[in-house]
């Protein structure tokens, strides 16, 4: 099979880019903004011009509210089976147009082609076949009140959802937003992030193959001109939103203002548990996994606080830092790159200025991996060499403080009730893992330690039909289930028949 070059697949998405400039997608239609204003786009890469993008405001969601609310009741009206087969077809569209939705992820995300964007693509797919499957489910209960009364129960869409995006896994988190809305019955906004808008609006014109004009919407814009009246319109009956704990406030309170619902994914500084019978291997090679390396750093899941027995401490940390220094840092389109780059120069500097901090703590020790690439034309990009930090504790900001970077402190512990301490001291909830042999150990764990997704001897992303969402400063609401479907995609009306 013939591998196109990194050069010819950045122009081909470049050639996309340039069809979708300057554009949102409203009432089925590619058009411009109703005022025209633009942002500049860049690649994370090279530092090269990639388009111009729309920079919607809060005109341009009046269309788009107005547009969602024309197409909802007809979208409702039709049977669930019915919007499940739409989206069924909608994911056949999407996988046959995968490597393009991976290429343009890539030059706007600086992400991995081979071991980010294309898995992403993928799951897009997988995502919509999955919850299209489940829309027969959409289905009341029966009550027994008395004889001759008949009670029961039946789900309706809530109307317009607002579906808010970040930048690190835009695709697959549009997926799991408006999957479960649209089968449910729901019409769609969905305001992509600033860093991420090419890929997001590209797999929505191709949805809108199969779905009436109105149901699925996009605009992009920042999150004080396109995002805040978007959630806060009289209009939008739901918001569904990933990104930072300081937005996902700011949008609580919006929506609290009109007393709507909300989903909120939010932060994460998720513990990876290593105890002493451990198998050091398979918890080493997990770590890479769980620190989302390949991905930066840049995941909400990632593992960046590692506790390790005292007694595997030492040889976890520099097997771990040989791992990690196999792992490729180059050009996104490379075949052979591994980690590509951070989203934008203030994610960059964030990320530096975490690192510059754990290096000045008294004690500390930064393990810096892998290479940076040498090629001149990647000399402007954002690359950065992931970090080991060991001897800092859990009170400093670097093990404390999210960084979405690729940044991880190993920790020696002496017993299990320290290391569940440290797990648990923590603002965020979201996700854990635990590597021991020992199954009555392991529940033990599952048990104590708060947080919303745990695993035991793997760490793997959030998968479809496992309810994932956090505890604490990591948000609200569950997805990826049926049950996260019905209850925060549907209201459900009580009703009583009585003829005597």
């Amino acid at each position: 099979m013939h591998i196109k070059a990194p050069k010819d697949l950045r122009v081909s998405a470049l050639g996309m880019a340039e069809r979708l400039a300057g554009k949102v997608l409203v009432g089925g239609e590619l058009v411009h903004t109703a005022h025209g204003r633009q942002f500049d786009l860049r690649d994370p890469a090279t530092q090269d011009l990639i388009c111009t993008v729309a920079d919607a405001d809060a005109s341009d969601v009046e269309k788009a509210v107005a547009a969602a609310r024309a197409a909802q009741p007809g979208w409702a009206k039709l049977p669930a089976r019915d919007r499940g087969k739409r989206l069924i077809e909608g994911s056949r569209v999407l996988a046959a147009h995968a490597e393009e939705l991976a290429t343009l992820l890539a030059l706007e995300s600086g992400k991995a082609l081979r071991t980010e964007c294309r898995l992403e693509a993928a799951t897009v797919a997988d995502v919509l076949q999955f919850f299209g499957g489940l829309a027969s489910e959409i289905k009341g209960e029966t009550v027994p009140l008395r004889s001759g009364v008949l009670a029961y129960t039946q789900r309706e869409p809530l109307g317009v959802v607002a579906a808010v995006l970040p930048w690190n896994v835009p695709l697959m988190l549009m997926a799991i937003k408006i999957a479960p809305a649209l089968v449910a019955g729901n019409s769609v906004i969905v305001k992509s992030a600033e860093e991420t808008p090419l890929a997001v609006l590209r797999a929505a014109e191709l949805l809108n193959e199969v779905l009436p004009a109105g149901v699925l919407n996009v605009l992009s814009g920042d999150g004080v001109g396109c995002g805040a009246p978007l959630v806060a319109h009289p209009q939008v009956a739901k918001i569904t939103f990933t990104g930072s704990v300081e937005t996902g406030k700011l949008i609580y309170k919006s929506a609290a203002a009109k007393l709507v619902p909300v989903t909120l994914e939010l932060g994460g500084k998720s513990p990876m548990l290593v105890l002493a019978d451990a198998d050091l291997d398979k918890a080493v090679a997990g770590a890479v996994v769980a620190m989302r390396f390949t991905r930066q750093g840049q995941s909400c899941t990632a593992a960046s606080r590692i506790l390790v027995h005292r007694s595997l401490h030492d040889a976890f940390v520099e097997k771990l830092k040989s791992a990690v220094d196999k792992l490729v840092i180059g050009d996104p389109f490379d075949e052979a790159t591994d980690i590509g780059t951070i989203i934008s120069r203030p994610q960059l500097d964030k990320v530096r200025g975490y690192i510059e901090q754990g290096r000045r703590a008294k004690g500390a020790i930064a393990h810096d991996c892998a290479r940076l690439p040498a090629e001149g034309r990647l000399a402007q990009g954002f690359f950065v060499r992931p970090v080991i930090f060991t001897g800092i504790d859990n009170t400093h900001p670097v093990a404390r403080e999210e960084i979405f970077g690729p940044v991880t402190c190993v920790m020696p512990f002496d017993s299990f009730d320290e290391a569940i301490a440290i797990a648990n001291d923590s603002d965020f909830g979201l996700a854990a893992s635990v590597w021991t042999r020992d199954i009555k150990v392991a529940l033990v764990a599952v048990d104590a330690l708060q947080a919303g997704f745990v695993q035991v001897n793997q760490a793997q992303v959030a998968g479809l039909n496992i309810s994932y969402g956090g505890y604490k400063q990591s948000g609200l609401g569950r997805e990826l289930t049926l049950e996260s479907m019905l209850e925060h995609f549907t209201a459900r009306k009580s009703v009583i028949l009585n003829f005597d």
